[in-house]
Order: structure tokens, then C-alpha cells, then sequence
């Protein structure tokens, strides 16, 4: 694997544990390009849109706890497959997809979010 794409997959992971863990400022800071394009439709569009969300949410769901399941980058994008546990053992599946820059910073965003279920039909996990 190019050193570009596995650079990419670590700091989409650094980006995303920093803003999720409580520190979305830093994490623009440190990870984002000049624009953000943000497709997730309860969080604005650009940087300071993601940091108030963020903050947002960590100050209402402190105690958040996040695992990174698998990381896949081709080309310009990484795809990150999390599962996240939240107050109240809440547990969520997440796949996020982030596009890079030429300069290897994040500028494009998009999510997707699910409760993981009790049981299921084919008796596979979420992962």
C-alpha cells in the first residue's frame, strides 16, 4: 500500500477519535483542509459547523466510547466501519467516508448510522 493511502487511513482515524472523544476543535485544527463539504444532513456545512456539533454532542453524551473496525482508502477517500457504544450501552454501527486533499487533509464527508440489533435474520454480527 502506498504510503499516501495508509497516511490517509491514520489520520482519518486521528481526525475522527479527536472530534468524537471531545476535542473537535483540535481535530479540524490538525486534520482538515481549507473547506469542509459535510454531507451529513443533521450537521452544517464547513469547519466550524462539525466543531459546534461535536462539542455539542460531547457535552451531552460524555462517556462515549468508540472502536475502529476496519479502515479502506483507494485513491483520494478512506472508509472507516466503527462501532460505538454510548450512555445507556446504546450501540451504533457507523460507516464514514472522508476524501482528502492533495495536501492529505480532509475536505468531504459522509456518514451513515445504525442501531445494531439484538438478533438478526442470517445470525451475523455488524462487523
Amino acid at each position: 500500500m502506498s504510503q499516501a493511502l495508509e497516511a490517509n487511513k491514520q489520520n482519518a482515524i486521528a481526525f475522527y477519535r479527536t472530534a468524537y472523544l471531545g476535542e473537535p476543535a483540535k481535530a479540524v485544527s490538525l486534520y482538515v483542509g481549507d473547506d469542509y463539504i459535510q454531507h451529513n444532513p443533521v450537521v452544517g456545512n464547513g469547519k466550524q459547523a462539525f466543531i459546534d456539533y461535536f462539542a455539542e454532542m460531547g457535552r451531552d453524551y460524555p462517556g462515549k466510547q468508540i472502536e475502529f473496525v476496519r479502515a479502506v482508502a483507494e485513491g483520494d477517500l478512506v472508509a472507516l466501519h466503527t462501532h460505538q457504544i454510548w450512555p445507556g450501552n446504546d450501540e451504533y454501527v457507523t460507516m464514514d467516508f472522508f476524501r482528502f486533499d492533495e495536501d492529505g487533509k480532509i475536505v468531504e464527508h459522509w456518514d451513515a448510522i445504525q442501531s445494531i440489533p439484538d438478533e438478526t435474520k442470517n445470525g451475523n454480527t455488524m462487523y
